[in-house]
C-alpha cells in the first residue's frame, strides 16, 4: 500500500509467545466473530507454501472436542450449526464414532463430540520466518533488539514513538520516529505498551503449560488434537511418536510479569496433565515418560476475545487472542493494515471486538477455550 512500516522487537522474531505456542489452527469455535476469524486466517495458512515460499509443517489431524454432560453437549450442538452456517466442515459425534478418529480414547465419559478434519497443526517458528522474509521483501524495516520505550501524543492523537536498542552492553539513546500511526501487537506485553499512550488495556498475561512426552503406546500420528473440554485437558501426536499434553488445572490463575515468569514446566503440574489424559486415553499411564516441556503466556481478555480497533486516533491495537493468537494471526495482521492505512477493514465485522465493550457491559461468550 506504499506505507512506510517499521516494526519494532525488543527481542529476536518470535521469541514471545509464538515460540511457546502449541500450533493449533481451527474453526470449531462458538462465537460468530472467532469462527470468522478462523476461516479467513485459514485461507491463508492453506496456501502458506505457495504464497510464501515456506513449508510450515500444516498436518489437517482435525480438532476433536469431547463433551461430558448434556449442556455440555447442547452447547456443542449449537456451535456446529453456526460453524457449518458460517462454512466450516464440523460435525457432530457420537463417543463411539469420535474413536473413529482417535482409537485409544474412551468413549464411556463422554456424551458428545465434534471434529473438523480441516483443523490442524503448524510450526508457528516456521510461519514466523515466512512473515518475516515476505516483509522484509516488501520493504519493511524489520529491527529486532529493539524495544519502544515511549509513545507521544498530541491531544488525542499518538505522533511518535521512541526506539532504543536493547541487549548487553547497549547504550545508544532513544530514536525518536515521528509516526501517522503505531499497530500494538505486542500481546502479553500489550498493556504496557498502551500505558505508555494512556491507555488501559484490559489484558492479563497467564502462564499455561505444555509438556512433551513419550505416550504408551504410541499416539497414531493421524490423531487430531483431541480436547477434553470440561477438564480443560487436550494432547495432540508429535512426530518419531512423541506427544504434546496440555491444560489448565489449578484452582487460581494470577496474573504474571510477562519479563519475569517462570518459562519452565513445573514436574507436578506435568504429572497431573499426565494422568487427566490417562483417565480418557489408552494413550497415557505409569509407563508414560515426560521429556520436557516450557511455559508460555496466554494474553487473556475478560470474555476471551481479542481487543481489535484504532483505540485512539494513531493507536491500533491487535491484541488479547487469549491463546488463538498465532491461529487467528493472518486475518489479525489482515485488519491490522486495513485499519492502519483506511481506517476501517471489510474483511469483517469487528465491532464486537471493540475495547469499550467492557465498560458497555456488551462481552461475549467463547465456550471452546482450551
Amino acid at each position: 500500500r506504499g506505507a512506510d512500516v517499521t516494526l519494532a522487537e525488543k527481542g529476536s522474531l518470535g521469541a514471545g509467545s509464538t515460540a511457546r505456542a502449541a500450533g493449533g489452527i481451527r474453526s470449531q469455535f462458538s462465537s460468530r466473530v472467532n469462527v470468522e476469524l478462523s476461516l479467513a486466517s485459514k485461507e491463508v495458512w492453506n496456501s502458506f507454501d505457495e504464497r510464501f515460499g515456506v513449508d510450515i509443517g500444516l498436518r489437517k489431524n482435525g480438532y476433536l472436542f469431547l463433551a461430558r454432560t448434556a449442556d455440555a453437549a447442547e452447547q456443542f450442538r449449537q456451535n456446529v450449526e453456526l460453524q457449518r452456517d458460517l462454512g466450516a466442515e464440523s460435525e457432530l459425534l457420537t463417543p463411539a464414532e469420535a474413536t473413529e478418529h482417535c482409537p485409544g480414547l474412551d468413549p464411556e465419559p463422554f456424551v458428545a463430540a465434534t471434529y473438523n478434519p480441516d483443523d490442524g497443526i503448524a510450526d508457528p517458528n516456521l510461519a514466523v520466518q515466512g512473515y518475516a522474509e515476505a516483509a522484509r521483501e516488501s520493504g519493511v524495516d524489520i529491527r529486532t533488539k529493539t524495544a519502544v520505550t515511549e509513545l507521544h501524543r498530541e491531544g488525542d492523537r499518538v505522533v511518535g514513538a521512541d526506539l532504543r536498542a536493547v541487549g548487553t552492553g547497549s547504550s545508544e539513546p532513544s530514536e525518536r520516529r515521528e509516526v501517522d500511526c503505531v499497530v500494538n501487537v505486542a500481546g502479553a506485553w500489550a498493556p504496557a505498551i498502551a500505558e505508555m499512550a494512556g491507555v488501559d488495556l484490559p489484558i492479563a498475561p497467564r502462564r499455561r503449560q505444555i509438556a512433551v512426552v513419550d505416550p504408551t503406546p504410541p499416539v497414531p500420528e493421524s490423531a487430531p488434537l483431541t480436547i477434553d473440554l470440561e477438564t480443560g485437558s487436550y494432547f495432540r501426536p508429535e512426530r518419531d511418536g512423541v506427544a504434546l499434553i496440555g491444560g489448565h488445572f489449578g484452582d487460581t490463575d494470577p496474573d504474571q510479569d510477562p519479563d519475569a515468569y517462570d518459562e519452565g514446566m513445573d514436574i507436578a503440574w506435568a504429572a497431573r496433565a499426565v494422568e487427566r489424559a490417562a483417565e480418557y486415553t489408552a494413550y497415557f499411564g505409569p509407563d508414560t515418560r515426560i521429556k520436557r516441556g516450557w511455559a508460555g503466556l496466554y494474553a487473556v481478555t475478560p470474555d476471551h476475545h481479542p481487543i481489535v480497533e484504532e483505540t485512539i486516533p494513531g493507536l491500533v491495537t491487535v491484541a488479547g487472542f487469549s491463546g488463538h493468537g498465532f491461529q487467528h494471526a493472518p486475518a489479525a495482521g489482515r485488519i491490522g493494515a486495513d485499519l492502519a492505512a483506511d481506517g476501517e477493514t471489510d474483511l469483517l465485522d469487528i465491532s464486537p471486538l471493540s475495547g469499550d465493550r467492557f465498560e458497555r457491559g456488551e462481552t461475549h461468550s467463547e465456550h471452546s477455550v482450551a
